[in-house]
This record gives C-alpha cells, structure tokens and sequence, in this order.
C-alpha cells in the first residue's frame, strides 16, 4: 500500500490530513521535522506532506533532507504564506508542490495522488534502471 507521512506540529491539522488520507493511503504522523526524520530513516514513504513552519527543526530543512537521502520522494509543503515568490521559490528548491492554509481538502487529495503517480513513475524508472544496468554489466 502507498505510504504518506504528514508532519504538521498544529494537532488538528494533522489529524485532519490523517483523517482524510489515512482511508485510501497507509498514512502516519509526526509532530515535528525530527520525528519525521526519525520514521524516514526506518520505514519507507512514497510522499512526504509537510508544514513549512515548525519549532526546531523547520519544514523547510526537512525538505532539504528529504531531498539529499531521499531524492525520489515528493515532498508537498504547507504553508500559510501567501506570497507568489515563496511558493515559487519553495518549488524551485525541489519540493514537488505547495499548498496554501487554509486548504480545501479536496486540493489535497489531489495534490497527494499527483505525488503518489510521480513517486511510482521514480520508482518504476528507478527499477528499469538497475535492471539495465545489471544486464548491461552482466553482458559484458
């Protein structure tokens, strides 16, 4: 089953997003970046659905560690900036899409299934890849 991390430290947001993803996505929480991190590194998510701004470790460094150990997961970022540059820029350093608070939850559910096609797309070329190269190697 598809697997969604959603990472927001406001409780009812969170579990809104939970509630709404969890019927059709095998979906878990964190409360924080580091909590997140902490799931990453022993489970593996095909979208990461994060707040941008978080006490500690914020969402827009959780995006750039996503984004290093983990390249082929679409990290979606929630923000309640509503400046055109700041989701451009967002979107720029590598985050697959923007959401602005408030949200209709219908532009999240579409939003997460745009990112689960995109993260099986990476995984299926991902697959090919080494499949090539491994039959590329073993002809030689």
């Amino acid at each position: 089953m598809t697997s969604v991390l959603v990472v927001d430290d406001d409780e009812a947001i969170r579990d809104t997003l939970y509630d709404l993803l969890s019927a059709e996505y095998a979906c878990q929480t964190a409360e924080t970046a580091e909590q997140a991190l902490a799931r990453l590194a022993v489970d593996p998510y095909d979208v990461v659905l994060t707040d941008i701004s978080m006490p500690g470790v914020s969402g827009l460094e959780l995006l750039g560690h996503v984004l290093q150990k983990y390249p082929r997961i679409p990290v979606i970022v929630i923000s309640g900036i509503s400046d055109q540059e700041h989701a451009s820029g967002l979107i720029k350093l590598g985050a697959f899409d923007y959401l602005l608070k408030p949200f209709k939850l219908e532009a999240v559910e579409k939003c997460v299934k745009r990112a689960v096609e995109y993260s099986r797309r990476q995984a299926e070329e991902f697959q090919g890849t080494s499949w090539r190269i491994n039959e590329h190697k073993s002809s030689a």
